[in-house]
């Protein structure tokens, strides 16, 4: 018995061993193949500008087009932006470099000596594509003796919008918009009705969750009124496309709110 259990601990000590999980190890970066990538590339047949790495970071001369981190891992190179893409290098030199694009097309790139192709990218900070500007509407409206002023001012804020878009190498880009808050207002007189700062993030129950994360609330404009009280549409709208949800949001004279998807 006092052999035995000597030979049972063993046993377990072995097994417990056997079990144990091997430590997952992250993919390491070629840092040979980064060093190489430094400097600007430019398409082999037009000669345009395509990118300029530095760092760790790709520029674009597209000035609406965000900076994008990068690394290189095995034979592909992944850009960190709003999205995590990886593209598969074909070849990779000194002077050459080769992938292929988000549309299955090979972008072949060469090395650019020319100093003066810096002045592409003189721009530091990425230009936003909204008016940046506040918007101020005040509209008086009237159900049988009473009269109601409607407030709506349009405030543009630094919260950043980035919506995904392709340049002409194929690569998705994040281009960078500023979003708004929109300020509600109705009085009656000097007494206050209802009053609220919209945000997108207000319309989530009926706006799909990816739409909201690319579109601005770009306006609140009055539609209607009638003798329980007035009606807003709600516009939310990705920019520089035609996709849009107008929301209908209706607030009575009793301070009210409901929202539905406008007909």
């Amino acid at each position: 018995m006092t052999k035995v259990l000597p030979l049972i601990l063993l046993l377990f000590l072995l097994t417990a061993c056997g079990n144990k999980e091997k430590p997952i190890t992250a993919p390491v970066e070629d840092a040979s193949a980064k060093k190489m990538l430094q400097g600007i590339w430019l398409d082999e047949e037009s000669g345009e500008p395509s990118f300029r790495a530095e760092g760790d970071t790709i520029y674009y001369p597209d000035s609406t087009s965000a900076p994008v981190h990068f690394y290189i891992i095995a034979d592909s190179i992944v850009l960190d932006g709003s999205r995590t893409l990886r593209y598969a290098i074909l070849k990779q030199s000194a002077n050459i470099f080769q992938f292929v694009n988000q549309n299955g097309e090979v972008v072949k790139l060469v090395k650019s000596v020319d100093k003066t192709d810096n002045e592409v990218f003189e721009t530091e900070q990425p230009i936003a594509l909204n008016q940046r500007k506040t918007i101020k509407r005040d509209t008086i409206v009237g159900t049988g003796n009473e009269r109601y002023h409607c407030y709506v001012q349009v405030n543009p804020t630094t919260y950043k919008v980035y919506k995904q878009t392709y340049n002409d190498d194929g690569l998705q880009v994040d281009n960078i918009y500023y979003d708004n808050s929109i300020h509600v207002a109705v009085f009656r007189g000097n007494a206050r009705v209802y009053t609220h700062d919209f945000h997108k993030q207000d319309f989530t129950r009926l706006v799909p969750k990816d739409f909201i994360n690319q579109c601005i609330l770009s306006d609140m404009v009055l539609k209607s009124s009638n003798a329980e009280g007035v009606h807003y549409e709600a516009q939310l709208a990705i920019p520089d496309t035609p996709s849009i949800y107008l929301v209908d949001v209706a607030i009575t004279y009793k301070g009210a709110m409901r929202m539905n998807i406008a007909e």
